[in-house]
């Protein structure tokens, strides 16, 4: 997981434990400009980020072993650098009472509004 500093567009953390989902959403992402860095849970996400530049967003899902997005949440909100960082959290879950996250999208993922929101808080303009 490096950064590139050469890179064009907004940087985009993908936290997700499952390989061909987290693939499909950095590749989606990167088709739309985006530069999206994959992480498999939140200790990995974590790590990443104590060495990195702050992302502009992170894409979160709950579910992952070693460290699950209610725990990366909480450690991302003890830590000034990140606390502000925006996240969009993609689950299975339906009942969002519990959740800590600026949105919350279920899977199955409509992949228009999700792109509708990684454009908001990357702030570009909506696409047509």
């Amino acid at each position: 997981m490096q950064s590139d500093p050469e890179r064009e567009g907004p940087d985009i953390l993908v936290v997700e434990d499952d390989e061909d989902a987290r693939e499909a959403l950095v590749a989606l992402l990167q088709m739309k400009g985006y530069h999206a860095v994959p992480a498999g849970n939140g200790r990995e996400a974590l790590d990443y980020l104590d060495q990195a530049s702050a992302p502009e967003l992170i894409i979160l899902d709950l579910w992952m072993p070693v460290m699950d997005g209610w725990q990366f949440r909480a450690e991302q909100a003890r830590n000034p650098r990140l606390a502000h960082i925006p996240v969009i959290v993609v689950t299975a879950l339906s009942d969002r009472a519990d959740i800590d996250a600026n949105e919350v999208i279920i899977k199955p993922v409509d992949v228009d509004r999700l792109l509708t929101k990684v454009d908001q808080y990357c702030r570009r303009e909506p696409r047509p």
